[in-house]
């Protein structure tokens, strides 16, 4: 399923050639709906209007051929919503307060500034308190893994990285900017990232290919002091046990007695592996390419080898096909349409299928409702979007508000706790597992539980003044 757009079309159109009836037909006939008409000029021979119409994304270039391939039609421009939406960048930095005049100038640079860096030289830790270190994420990516897009590189990340600063900001009041390096190099990235971090209170590392990532994030986060968090990782994870959790409640099942089959172990799979194993998870099945993954094999990838020895307490070999007999949890983050129907009916009663494979799903959902008691995705035009969007905000506010040296198990298990109970017990159905990214109640819940495990586990450097010990 395709998303809707509006694109802005400017024409010259030669009348003697063609008219506006037969561009208006040409667009209804690939799925073109004109909303607007704007005439830009109207000579005797050629007229130039601005077209707007409404179309779904997956029709875009049809629409273009289709103009194009017209005699009498001149396309001079076209745009749309998203890429207008995007010109100029969708993030800026603005100041506090404003400067007006000498007296501003000198309180906020020369010479009245001097005095404040001088107090910081003799106390780093002031830094805290007196710059925008505290409040500051750089949300940092090489572009090797961007979202379905795969390796596109560090410029044509920046988008969704500006995207991510901009709910950053929305949902959770924290100040982020995209850091997009040009190298591939874990230990360049390692060595750039840790130059950076004398102004920044947290990194969200975004969108690193496996099995890269996961040195990356390791390192970073036993060299740094400050919180490291790989989104794909964690945060997929995170919500995935939260959907999780409400799920089983909803068929009446326990999470130690399910057997749970997790399907593309890159870095978002083996996170949610190691984040089930760690919320009381027994039988958990690991299954990529490769198949089930088992003691006795021998995997090049360290992450895999872990889990290997941690999962599959049978020994169990083969493919998907054997993994999905009698399974009760299907947690898909790997790749559209490699779940049948068959599948399905092979697994036990009142089972759960969480197909998170973007954009199209391991099943179509429509297809696994009847076969499913509860059915979740990670796209927003079905019920029940796992989306990380839930998890990362709240995180990041808990950890800065503490000054957390690190965001470890027990913040990130808090974290999915909070994150299913915003779902009341008297609104949680098949429908409704996971509450909405728009749910103000997410971010606020997160963030108090995060704070309380990181002062539990003596992560935290400060206790914020709403939060009682």
């Amino acid at each position: 399923m395709s998303i809707a757009t509006t694109m802005i079309i400017r024409l010259e159109i030669r009348k003697s050639v063609a008219t506006f009836g037969d561009v208006a037909s040409r667009l209804a006939a690939v799925g073109g709906d004109i909303v607007a008409i704007d005439v830009i000029r109207a000579g005797k021979d050629v007229t130039t209007r601005d077209i707007t119409v409404n179309v779904q994304d997956a029709a875009n270039e049809e629409i273009i051929t289709v103009l194009t391939d017209m005699p009498g039609i001149k396309v001079i421009n076209i745009s749309d919503r998203t890429f207008l939406a995007h010109i100029g960048g969708k993030i800026e930095i603005t100041p506090k307060m404003p400067i007006k005049n000498r007296e501003d100038l000198s309180l906020v640079y020369t010479p009245g500034v001097a005095r404040v860096c001088m107090a910081i030289a003799e106390d780093p830790g002031r830094a805290y308190s007196l710059t925008m270190k505290r409040n500051t994420v750089a949300v940092v990516t090489d572009g090797t893994a961007v979202l379905g897009l795969g390796d596109i590189g560090p410029e044509a990340a920046m988008p969704v990285m500006e995207g991510k600063a901009m709910l950053f900001k929305q949902l959770a009041d924290i100040d982020a900017f995209p850091l997009c390096l040009g190298t591939k190099d874990p230990e360049e990235i390692i060595r750039v990232v840790k130059a950076v971090t004398a102004g920044l209170g947290g990194i969200n590392l975004e969108d690193i290919s496996s099995p890269r990532c996961f040195e990356i994030e390791q390192r970073l986060s036993a060299e740094l002091d400050i919180p490291v968090f790989h989104d794909d990782q964690h945060g997929t994870a995170v919500v995935a046990l939260a959907g999780l959790l409400n799920a089983l409640k909803v068929v009446g099942k326990r999470l130690e007695d399910c057997r749970i089959v997790v399907v593309g172990i890159g870095a978002a799979g083996v996170s949610i592996c190691r984040l089930l194993l760690a919320a009381g998870a027994r039988r958990v099945y690991a299954v990529d390419r490769a198949g089930i993954l088992h003691k006795g094999q021998t995997y090049d990838n360290a992450e895999w080898s872990w889990l290997a020895e941690a999962t599959n307490p049978e020994g169990l070999t083969g493919g998907l096909t054997e993994a999905m007999q009698g399974a009760d949890v299907f947690i898909g983050v790997s790749s559209g349409g490699i779940l049948s129907v068959d599948h399905l009916k092979s697994m036990a009663e009142d089972n759960i299928v969480f197909a998170m494979a973007n954009p199209t799903p391991e099943i179509e959902p429509e297809l696994a409702e009847s076969y499913a008691r509860v059915v979740a995705t990670g796209r927003s035009d079905y019920p029940n979007q796992i989306n990380n969007v839930l998890c990362f905000p709240g995180i990041f506010r808990g950890a800065l508000d503490c000054r957390a040296k690190v965001v470890n198990l027990e913040m990130k298990l808090a974290a999915a706790q909070a994150i299913a109970s915003v779902v009341h017990p008297d609104e949680l159905n098949e429908q409704y597992i996971i509450p909405s990214i728009f749910n103000e109640k997410v971010v606020e819940g997160v963030r108090e539980a995060v704070i309380r495990a990181a002062i539990a586990t003596g992560m935290a450097r400060r206790l914020p003044p709403d939060i009682s010990e």
